[in-house]
């Protein structure tokens, strides 16, 4: 199995320890004459597995991006509830699939371990000595590290084998696709995007929405009535990490977007604004910069090209119904 060293080197970064960010849920003391021992929170179970708040802090904290550097308080401590959260969905999301791997009985080998290992290494030019001295320095170990890698290779495998065997592709689909994109004088590859983002809570209510709803209605009409948008975004952007570029995103190319974003998104003409559009932060109202076109291929050249794009999104669709099931059958109670 081909392991991309990316989704490696997220582990790396998240094991970056929890404490070097002010905005994380606090740890309690136990209760106890003189002891400075401190009691592990629970965030969540998972069946038999506890998820402690301290294990999900520190998959949060990459999660912040360059929003971890920001002066703006309030922003910063959103920002942190979002990474929380997110955090903590991705790792019951990862024990159910833990889970399901083992009940089919898949294994992960110790040579499968140390060649992902290699590659990481050999990627980001890291000797043995300066990659312990690395995990050192964000509190983890190369032993921990190693659990983590073989816990990600038997996720995608578990993914490989009970996911995919969901997913199909015909010719018709092939065709149905490259007839609409043919009705097309040319196809767009890659957007340029800014946003404006409107957060909501963790939990939000519905009034929080239809707030967020009409703010975001009044943002599109003063921007297709004249008003720039990077001026919005600077006054009204609830996003650190763009807000002071005008909300600029750069460039994204297909299939780089949730699919449901990508449908909406590359068939906007540059300038254009839309919103709102839902994401996992809340939000948001994009406008279309600047796009790249290509003239389409004929059916034969691009066939594959449009097999694999296909398939990706219908594999992220059966990943998604899988992930429901499981949750279904699952007791998953979320603590905090």
């Amino acid at each position: 199995m081909k392991i991309h060293a990316a989704l490696l080197l997220v582990t790396v970064a998240g094991a970056a320890r929890a404490d070097q960010n002010d905005d994380r849920p606090p740890e309690p003391k136990v209760e106890g004459a003189g002891s400075s021992a401190m009691l592990e929170r629970i965030a969540a179970i998972v069946d038999d597995t506890v998820l402690l708040e301290s294990e999900v802090a520190s998959r949060a904290l990459p999660l912040m991006g360059d929003a971890a550097n920001t002066t703006d308080e309030h922003a910063k401590a959103q920002a942190w509830r979002t990474a929380f959260r997110k955090a903590l969905d991705q790792m019951v999301e990862e024990q159910l699939i833990i889970e399901a791997a083992t009940e089919a009985k898949l294994e992960v080998n110790e040579d499968e371990v140390q060649k992902a290992l290699d590659s990481v290494k050999s990627q980001n030019k890291l000797t043995d000595q300066q990659l312990e001295a690395a995990l050192a320095q964000q509190g983890t170990s190369v032993a921990q590290y190693k659990k983590e890698i073989r816990r990600q290779i038997l996720r995608l495998r578990a993914i490989n084998v009970l996911v995919r065997p969901r997913v199909s592709v015909s010719d018709g689909d092939l065709r149905s696709k490259y007839e609409k994109l043919s009705g097309q004088s040319a196809v767009v590859t890659e957007i340029h995007l800014r946003h404006i983002l409107l957060a909501l809570p963790e939990r939000p209510q519905p009034g929080d929405i239809d707030a967020a709803r009409r703010s975001a209605g009044e943002i599109v009409a003063r921007a297709r009535g004249g008003e720039d948008f990077q001026a919005l975004a600077k006054q009204l952007s609830q996003d650190a990490a763009s807000k002071g570029s005008g909300g600029d995103l750069g460039w994204y190319k297909r299939g780089e977007l949730p699919t449901e974003w990508e449908e909406i998104l590359f068939a906007m003409e540059p300038g254009e604004v839309r919103g709102p559009v839902h994401g996992p932060r809340g939000l948001h109202v994009f406008q279309v910069v600047e796009n790249k076109k290509e003239s389409v291929r004929p059916f034969n050249e691009v066939k594959d090209q449009l097999r694999d794009q296909l398939y990706q999104e219908e594999t992220e669709k059966q990943t998604k119904i899988w992930l429901q099931e499981l949750r279904k059958k699952a007791h998953v109670e979320i603590k905090i």
